[in-house]
């Protein structure tokens, strides 16, 4: 599955309110590619459901086969965080003046492992934190406007 911005004839997209309205859902017959153009950016999925442990932390990385035609996996978000728990969203890109065919359970991200010296203190998903994705399955837009959300219930509470 993956998620693509619709064409649109709205002006922009604003940080403080949610994506869900710019993005369609595109589910992908057994075989069947999904076409990337060039400086197109679509959201997809891993097949593999994480649990990272307290003491671990992950690191996804792109495929170097796919990066010398020009397909990047991960905008920002290589980083997974102890404690997650979820499917992961790819932030895929087609850096190519060409379009190019990705298919289902094509391998193009790997993943690496590292240990922490100790277990985080507050790792993904406690409740402190409000982990906008913990538990996320399938390709999950950008919950930023959470952020604004958030911090306008910290001041109210702060000026009470």
């Amino acid at each position: 599955t993956f998620r693509i911005f619709k064409n649109t004839k709205k002006a922009f997209l604003d940080t403080k309110k949610p994506v869900s309205d710019f993005m369609e859902l595109i589910i992908l017959e057994k075989d069947e590619p999904i076409i990337i153009h060039p400086r197109e950016f679509i959201l997809g999925e891993t097949l593999e459901y994480f649990e990272i442990p307290n003491d671990l932390v992950g690191r996804l990385e792109g495929k170097s086969s796919l990066g010398r035609i020009g397909i990047i996996i991960h905008s920002t978000a290589g980083y997974v965080d102890p404690g997650f728990k979820g499917t992961l969203t790819l932030e895929i890109s087609n850096l190519a003046n060409i379009p190019i065919a990705l298919y289902p359970k094509m391998k193009i991200a790997q993943m690496s492992f590292h240990f922490l010296s100790t277990p985080a203190d507050v790792p993904y998903g406690s409740p402190k934190l409000g982990s906008k994705y913990q538990g996320q399955r399938g390709p999950t837009e950008s919950k930023l406007f959470r952020e604004f959300v958030r911090v306008a219930k910290k001041v109210k509470k702060s000026i009470k």
